[in-house]
């Protein structure tokens, strides 16, 4: 078994920054991502800092950020762990 050492609030921090940066590299400032997406300025900015979001509040950003394809493209490239994994995908899939 892998292990990875980062914990889920790790992972969301670096998801809040890579939207961040993704922005302002669009000159967007928060309230105007905010009222384009209908997520409420609070819930950007506290996502920003800390990384914490809902769902469905992650995916309206993401579209209107114009990273839906990122988004449908997630778990659909299989990362198998053990040959067990392998063949019980083959399975499933034939």
């Amino acid at each position: 078994m892998e292990y990875d050492w980062e914990t889920p609030s790790d992972i969301a921090m670096r998801l809040s920054g890579n939207m961040r940066r993704i922005r302002k590299r669009k000159r967007i400032t928060q309230k105007q991502l905010a009222a384009r997406s209908n997520v409420s300025y609070a819930t950007l900015r506290k996502f920003e800092q800390t990384g914490q979001i809902s769902l469905e509040s992650f995916i309206k950003l993401s579209m209107e950020l114009g990273l839906v394809n990122e988004l449908n493209t997630l778990f659909t490239q299989p990362v198998y762990q053990s040959i067990e994994e392998v063949i019980n995908d083959r399975k499933q899939n034939a």
